[in-house]
């Protein structure tokens, strides 16, 4: 199986990593785990911005690795291109963690890249 479609998985999966040290605090009440008042300021919210952030990231990723493959991409740069994609999510996430806006934005920005080449690896390939 490719590395690209192992890639979708972790897509799938850091979202929740993601979030799960804000809810450690002995104040995080799990009957009511969507309480805006708790999720409202600090690391919290920067983890909840994060998580959303992934679940808004992973559907482009996932059609572009299944496009990708599927129309005839080079299978070794769809692999390179998405081990890319989950390190710039990972990267993103602890400058989002650590409050850093700037590198958070430019690993963004270099994860969106690598899921429009992924995507339209076929025309190039």
């Amino acid at each position: 199986m490719a590395i690209a479609i192992w890639c979708i998985l972790a897509a799938a999966i850091l979202p929740i990593v993601t979030v799960f040290p804000a809810k450690l605090s002995k104040e995080f009440d799990n009957t009511f785990p969507r309480n805006p008042e708790y999720w409202k300021e600090g690391f919290r919210a920067r983890a909840q911005g994060a998580q959303a952030n992934g679940f808004e990231a992973f559907p482009f990723f996932a059609i572009a690795v299944i496009v990708g493959i599927g129309q005839g991409g080079d299978p070794y740069w769809i692999d390179q291109l998405a081990l890319l994609f989950i390190a710039m999510r990972v990267l993103y996430i602890l400058c989002y963690w650590s409050n850093r806006a700037t590198p958070r934005s430019i690993a963004w920005t270099a994860g969106f890249f690598a899921t429009v080449a992924i995507f339209s690896s076929p025309v190039w390939s």
